[in-house]
């Protein structure tokens, strides 16, 4: 190739500057040769790109969601400030998925495992009457408990100001902090609100003959004061106080959930119960886990009446996750799920602190 022919293939403006620049010098030719290189590295980047590109533009919106975390998680190590923490029994019981209208008590089996979800009444800042308030259900309760939970484990303490903290996570979460009757603002409080008024049961039985009821208000107490005139409802107040036995066994076994993740799965409860019991089951698992259908259906197919309905919708749920986390050591077979031990950059969430710690002392 012609040294004119080379500098032909340079068409980036500051690289033909440089070539320029050059001319009639006595290194001129290596200069060319150099530069040349430099165009086609920039020229292959941008192939990647636009075909990356292209194939987003295929995708659904929440398939670019889904695929622009995993680029995130990929690139950016979790930090600190985007780790999130639940409570490890409530990444395992799920709640309804979706309104469950009149009906005033919840009730799931996760194995040998149960939660009951009874609803009750909070006391209206307006009216001052006790107001009745549904079951807590769908992705933003979940995500109100995420965000309480966070807050009380950040701060280090049972009580949370609401008011102060839960626009922020909105946006945080990808949703647009709008008020009035059909606002983000109120969908959220409400599921504040049916949070703090109900009582929760988890029975835990050994197969046999043995069986325990566990009594884990999460809330002991829930502040509420109307806004002032002008102010709209993001300032209106709310002040969470934690029950301090469910508050002591949250800082003991608060499970990190990486925010990047939870928001790719904002819009859909039964993915952010999957992410979090993922996350809790392989933090600490030694040896393969096989679940059945029967097991999974128990745990995450509260709307699915039939197993075969069910394995369908499953089947997509986890291949959203993968497409996050596709390393994920998960298989789906005809028999169920299997989840095999994983090394620790693998998971969802860095290693608990005492591994590290034991590892140190070896």
């Amino acid at each position: 190739m012609s040294i004119e022919e080379k500098i032909a293939g340079i068409h980036d403006p500051d690289l033909r500057d440089e070539v320029e620049a050059a001319r009639g010098g006595f290194l001129f030719a290596q200069i060319v040769e150099h530069v040349l290189h430099r165009q086609r590295e920039r020229d292959a980047q941008a192939a990647i790109l636009n075909a990356a590109e292209t194939r987003r533009a295929g995708l659904s919106r929440d398939q670019r969601r889904r695929d622009a975390v995993r680029l995130v998680i990929e690139s950016e190590p979790a930090l600190p400030s985007s780790l999130q923490h639940i409570h490890s029994v409530l990444a395992l019981c799920g709640l309804p998925y979706r309104d469950p209208g009149p009906v005033r008590e919840f009730s799931r089996t996760y194995g040998r495992n149960s939660l009951n979800l009874i609803a009750g009444r909070i006391k209206d800042p307006e009216t001052g009457a006790f107001e009745p308030q549904g079951l807590p259900y769908g992705p933003k309760a979940r995500l109100v408990l995420l965000h309480l939970c966070t807050e009380a484990v950040r701060q280090r303490s049972p009580t949370v100001k609401v008011a102060e903290t839960l626009s922020g996570f909105m946006r945080e979460m990808g949703f647009a902090v709008t008020g009035g009757e059909r606002g983000t603002i109120r969908q959220f409080k409400e599921q504040l609100n049916r949070l703090a008024a109900c009582s929760m049961q988890i029975g835990l039985w050994d197969g046999r003959d043995s069986a325990t009821t566990l009594n884990v208000p999460p809330f002991r107490s829930l502040e509420l004061w109307r806004s002032r005139a002008g102010e709209g409802d993001a300032e209106a107040g709310r002040t969470v106080r934690f029950d301090p036995e469910f508050y002591e066994t949250l800082i003991r076994h608060a499970l990190p959930v990486d925010i990047r993740a939870a928001r790719a799965f904002s819009g859909s409860a039964r993915k952010l119960d999957l992410l979090f019991w993922t996350g809790y089951r392989l933090r600490s698992l030694q040896r393969p886990l096989r679940l059945t259908w029967s097991n999974l259906h128990a745990q995450f197919g509260a709307e699915n009446a039939s197993i075969r309905s069910f394995r369908q919708a499953f089947k997509a749920d986890l291949a959203h996750l993968r497409e996050v986390f596709p390393r994920l050591p998960l298989v789906l077979d005809d028999g169920g799920l299997i989840l095999h031990p994983a090394d620790p950059s693998l998971l969802l969430v860095p290693p608990r602190p005492a591994a590290k710690r034991s590892r140190a002392r070896a």
